[in-house]
């Protein structure tokens, strides 16, 4: 397998031979009225979406999302890929190791299985959305913390960093 990068800003997709694409952290507040002018990206992303895997993480996550909120307070349309919408204006800190118990089949493991990783965000979900919880999480120590992320059809995020399985 080889990992074939593409710039979102410039309005750029995958590749539509790849096999799947993973949207990893960052810092979309930063650039949302570029991401949401960023037709072609947007576009192809939902025509990869429709026979491909789509993951994202935190960063990711916020773009798959149907809103983002900057720290100005402006709404900015993402992908709507999920149907969760994120603030970084109203912010809330979220730092630590997590256990991910996945609830549906995704790109960090099979549904059942207990991922590791980590969190660390300052944005935070003001709408969850309609879409099924992608995992339960809970804290390094094993203290649940609850439902995190979402997943539809093959598409796939939350805030939570995987690292490794257990």
């Amino acid at each position: 397998a080889g990992v074939v990068p593409f710039p979102p800003l410039a309005a750029e997709a995958p590749l539509s031979d790849g096999g799947f694409c993973w949207l990893p952290g960052g810092y979309p507040e930063l650039h949302a009225g570029r991401l949401a002018a960023a037709e072609n990206f947007r576009e192809s992303l939902k025509r990869f979406a429709e026979t491909k895997p789509v993951h994202g993480e935190c960063g990711g996550y916020m773009v798959l999302g149907e809103v983002l909120e900057d720290a100005d307070g402006a709404t900015h349309a993402m992908t709507g890929l999920l149907s969760h919408r994120t603030s970084f204006a109203k912010r809330k800190m979220n730092l630590g190791y997590r256990q991910a118990r996945l609830l549906g089949p995704c790109a960090i493991g099979r549904k059942g299985e207990t991922v590791r990783g980590h969190e660390f965000h300052y944005a935070r979900v003001f709408c969850p959305g309609t879409d099924p919880p992608l995992a339960m999480i809970a804290d390094g120590i094993g203290n649940e913390i609850g439902p995190s992320g979402g997943w539809r059809g093959n598409v796939t995020g939350t805030f939570f960093h995987a690292i490794a399985g257990i």
